[in-house]
């Protein structure tokens, strides 16, 4: 039995098709087919049925494929562990925020961290956290802030920050007064994100708690696409305080609606982070910790530095 045979095994039971498994792990067709006979060959029974096409796991495949998932895991834990060696000098971190935080908190924070770890390669993806939450479930980041709803059962979260939302409009169309109730949004056409940021869930949820479904002006854009539609006068619309700025007209809500929104620093629970991943999660949460260094609009949840996720 030869790690490659597992590793190819595994590909065709998850995607229930010999071409497509090929395609994924990157080999021939017909060299993949070999190798599972192969292994068949060796285990001395039938992985798969193989009818017209239609290809099913055995009840000896059934068998095998947490074992083998379980040794393919093992083996990436190794060559994580010897890769840690030196990967404070030459590590990666891919690392997920909303765009909020890209711009309000991240900038300082990650000058700094570079300035530690000069060799560390960041990769930064902005998104909406609906969107960020995926890609750490699929592996495709290390890292990710996240905004609004708690992280699924499979992420592990440290509560960060709390964040003020707002409403902005255009300078010369005002909203009326200082403070703004929930219901009063049924009269404002609202410049509307795309689906995927929790800033238009928290919205559309907040006015159905109320008793109305909210006009859109326009619906789709994303951050910067939001701001400057109302800069041009299309609507009103409902964004973290951070990125307000001094452009728009900011009505804050009535205490009493709740608009506010918790971010969390979440990583994947079945995967060990490696070392270059831990410093940035401990800084990141240093960072915070320190309240002075936060922009106006964010609230430190940190009580002073632990750096462990605590909430799935």
């Amino acid at each position: 039995m030869q790690f490659q045979q597992l590793a190819y095994f595994v590909a065709v039971a998850e995607d229930r098709h010999f071409t497509r498994a090929a395609e994924r792990v990157r080999v021939a067709q017909p060299s993949l087919s070999q190798q599972i006979r192969a292994l068949e060959h060796d285990l001395g029974a039938p992985l798969f049925h193989r009818i017209r096409g239609n290809v099913t796991l055995t009840e000896a495949g059934e068998t095998l494929l947490p074992i083998a998932r379980r040794i393919l895991a093992e083996t990436e834990t190794a060559r994580r562990a010897i890769r840690e060696l030196d990967e404070l000098d030459r590590g990666r971190v891919r690392l997920g925020a909303p765009p909020s935080l890209c711009t309000g908190l991240l900038p300082a924070m990650l000058a700094a961290f570079r300035r530690r770890y000069p060799g560390i390669q960041l990769e930064l993806h902005e998104s909406g956290s609906r969107d960020l939450r995926q890609g750490l479930s699929e592996g495709a980041l290390d890292l990710a802030l996240l905004a609004g709803a708690p992280a699924d059962p499979h992420l592990a979260a440290t509560p960060l920050l709390l964040e003020e939302l707002v409403v902005i409009s255009a300078a010369d169309a005002p909203l009326t007064g200082d403070r703004l109730d929930i219901r009063e949004l049924a009269e404002v056409p609202l410049v509307m994100f795309r689906r995927g940021y929790d800033v238009r869930e928290a919205t559309v949820n907040a006015c159905r708690a109320a008793g109305f479904e909210p006009t859109f002006a326009i619906e789709g854009g994303e951050m910067d696409a939001v701001l400057e539609l109302v800069r041009a006068g299309l609507g009103a619309a409902v964004v973290p305080s951070t990125v307000a700025g001094d452009r728009f007209r900011m009505t804050r809500f009535a205490p009493e609606a709740g608009m506010t929104r918790v971010v969390r620093l979440a990583v994947r629970r079945e995967v060990e982070p490696t070392r270059a991943v831990r410093a940035l999660h401990t800084a990141i949460v240093g960072f915070v910790a320190d309240r002075a260094s936060l922009p106006p609009g964010l609230e430190s949840l940190v009580d002073g530095g632990g750096a462990r996720p605590t909430e799935g």
